[in-house]
């Protein structure tokens, strides 16, 4: 199936390995809203949590934009950036992107598997969605036990409407945008179908209650286009 920005899949079966890579700054930035916007937004809150000798950690890095654009942004600061990825192509593109600057690095693995250094910094940029939900609680709970106290988890999701008629608006408005940015009604349909059991948002209060069950209690939302939203969360 032709899902847009040659990217090809199957039914159910969505993956960020293989070509997609090469082509996945292109693709997530005509089909997220505002997502470059998000980037900046990132980086302008970093500036109340990061400072010298502080560790910032970025999970599910992809290609590594976000993080060179963190590391740039605190270019004046002694700061080291770590990406973390679970995609081994991905890393690839991120080393390169990224090669040359010395105060960021890049993990291929999974988050779980890796000790996590304290941090006064966590990012995760519509990633969690795509971790399954039966260990998402302990990813979630990983990060808190990270953080240095007064450190931040900036946490940016698609989230699922409150209740299904406001959910059949948010997909109408998420489709009409889809098509505004040139993808054809197959691509929308085939993207959607590579997705199923792949792509499995919570809704506002059920990212909430993971940061509270984790032992966040300082939660406001930075972010709302739709059914895209942003969290800061402080230690």
């Amino acid at each position: 199936m032709n899902t847009g920005d040659n990217i090809n899949t199957k039914n159910a079966d969505w993956s960020f390995a293989g070509e997609v890579p090469k082509n996945f700054d292109n693709h997530v930035g005509k089909s997220v809203p505002m997502y470059k916007e998000g980037h900046d937004l990132v980086c302008r809150l970093s500036d109340f949590f990061v400072a010298d000798n502080s560790k910032c950690y970025e999970i599910g890095s992809s290609t590594g934009e976000l993080t060179r654009k963190l590391a740039r942004h605190n270019g004046q600061k002694k700061v080291n950036f770590i990406g973390i990825d679970t995609i081994l192509e991905m890393v690839d593109v991120a080393n390169k992107k990224c090669d040359g600057i010395a105060n960021v690095s890049f993990i291929c693995d999974d988050i779980l598997n890796i000790e996590l250094e304290k941090s006064d910094l966590i990012v995760s940029y519509y990633t969690i969605q795509f971790i399954k939900p039966r260990v998402r609680q302990l990813v979630f709970d990983k990060i808190y036990e990270s953080l240095n106290w007064g450190g931040a988890f900036i946490l940016f999701e698609k989230v699922r409407a409150c209740d299904a008629r406001f959910q059949d608006m948010m997909t109408a408005l998420y489709t009409d945008y889809k098509l505004e940015q040139g993808y054809t009604e197959e691509e929308i349909i085939s993207k959607t179908r590579s997705l199923k059991g792949v792509l499995e948002p919570f809704s506002t209060q059920g990212n909430l209650d993971l940061l509270t069950r984790a032992g966040f209690t300082d939660i406001t939302s930075v972010f709302k286009y739709v059914s895209f939203e942003g969290f800061l969360a402080i230690k």
